[in-house]
């Protein structure tokens, strides 16, 4: 009767673990999307801010319009994204054109002082800030779910039970560069 006990103990003890392992992972799981889903609210927000931004200094540098295409074009990307893939290499394209738009107003001293410029620049500075602390926080997540997905014996189950370590949100090449402007 002993070895039954000894059995039907470990068989509990593995459901214990199994379930542990499931659910914890589902819980994981369920924070990476949200925290995808902050990031995607800050880049939506970033996106309504532009238009404006655009506005705002193209009364005073009319001559610099594909600096305002390139800027259009990169939100049309962004507000078009649908995988998270896109939306990043979206979202890249809009930071190194909105580096080239504030590159230009930073020009044009009377517009430096406009106010509704600079509260556009705030407003986009904040939400910058949101973006980058949001992308922080869902790096975390994915380093806390990879993390437990590489961890013994865990790395003997998770294949099984569906799960797959997921990629970080790095900044590309792109946004890596310093934004150069040349006024002619």
């Amino acid at each position: 009767m002993t070895p039954l006990w000894i059995v039907l103990g470990l068989v509990v003890l593995a459901g214990i673990y199994f379930w542990s392992l499931y659910n914890g992972l589902v819980s994981l799981k369920t924070n990476i999307e949200e925290g995808w889903s902050q990031i995607d609210v800050q880049l939506k927000r970033r996106a309504d801010l532009i238009p404006n931004l655009v506005e705002s200094v193209k009364g005073y540098a009319k001559h610099e319009k594909t600096v305002f295409s390139d800027v259009t074009k990169a939100r049309s990307a962004m507000m078009g994204a649908r995988s998270m893939e896109s939306k990043a290499q979206a979202s890249d394209m809009l930071t190194s054109a909105l580096g080239k738009l504030i590159a230009i107003a930073e020009a044009y001293p009377q517009l430096k002082a406009n106010e509704n410029f600079l509260q556009l620049q705030k407003e986009l500075s904040d939400t910058e800030d949101k973006v980058a602390y949001s992308r922080q926080y869902y790096n975390n997540l994915i380093r806390d779910y990879n993390e437990k997905i590489r961890t013994f014996p865990n790395t003997l189950f998770n294949e099984s039970l569906g799960f797959h370590e997921k990629e970080y949100f790095e900044a590309s090449q792109e946004e890596r560069k310093a934004v150069k402007v040349k006024f002619e």
